[in-house]
């Protein structure tokens, strides 16, 4: 699976875990130099709390398009240390 914005590959990883139909790469398989911290977070009674990162491709930023749970709930443990993307980030095979 792979995870493209602006047609530029941002994952690539072939063991991704598909949770509420959201792809979750693992952290090591997402290119490092386009991410920057967020400051929000969000909260899932499930998950547990979310935080953000901006994806930033040669100055073009978007803001909070990818999220990961740095201490899910053992409900979702399987996603611990891997990031999922929305926002017009598109995954495809």
């Amino acid at each position: 699976m792979k995870a493209v914005w602006k047609d530029t590959v941002i994952a690539d990883s072939h063991d991704t875990v598909v949770v509420e139909g959201n792809y979750y790469f693992p952290l090591e398989a997402v290119k490092a130099a386009v991410l920057e911290p967020s400051t929000h977070t969000s909260a899932c009674s499930r998950k547990g709390t979310a935080n953000y990162y901006t994806l930033n491709i040669n100055g073009d930023r978007n803001v909070n398009a990818a999220w990961y749970y740095p201490e899910p709930k053992e409900a979702a443990s399987q996603i611990k240390g891997r990031v999922a993307f929305w926002k017009g980030v598109s995954v495809v095979v």
